[in-house]
């Protein structure tokens, strides 16, 4: 999905949806949810992040960098404010941001349609992760050990999707 195209679909959530008192759209009671999922890899490792108790959905899972598109802004924008967040990384270390188009991940179990924007942040050097209440632990894994883990809904797809041809998996 090109960026023209996330910002109308941003606009359409942000015109029929409610707002919390700072402007944010309120997916609460939204069958359906754009959100980010931000792979950041540093040479041949990806981090994943343990979710905490206290975020809504898939406590205790692995996740990589997540986020709702709550705002009518570029998903850039979305992407480098989530990293500051979630563990402190700054644009000033990152090499590279690639974007994937998005899909749709239906979860039956919590009645939630999400439309995944992947997207690959490659590293210059190893980053010191500064966790928020979001998470709990991380870790560097190689990619073909992502099955090893309890992840969110559909992540090893996800992670299939932002990886090269060619590359181990």
């Amino acid at each position: 999905m090109n960026e023209k195209n996330a910002l109308n679909l941003l606009k359409r959530f942000s015109d029929g949806l409610p707002k919390f008192e700072d402007g944010r759209i309120d997916y609460s009671n939204s069958d359906k949810a754009p959100v980010i999922t931000v792979f950041v890899r540093y040479k041949d490792k990806i981090l994943l992040l343990k979710r905490s108790d206290k975020v809504r959905t898939y406590q205790g899972k692995w996740n990589t960098i997540a986020g709702y598109l709550d705002e009518v802004k570029p998903i850039k924008e979305k992407v480098l404010e989530e990293l500051r967040e979630e563990i402190g990384i700054h644009e000033n270390n990152i090499i590279n941001i690639k974007y994937f188009d998005a899909y749709e991940i239906d979860d039956k179990k919590i009645n939630k349609i999400w439309i995944v924007h992947p997207v690959l942040v490659e590293m210059k050097e190893k980053p010191e992760i500064k966790l928020d209440w979001e998470h709990t632990e991380y870790k560097w894994i190689s990619p073909d050990e992502i099955r090893d883990y309890d992840t969110v809904i559909d992540l090893y797809r996800t992670l299939k999707m932002v990886l090269k041809r060619g590359e181990k998996f």
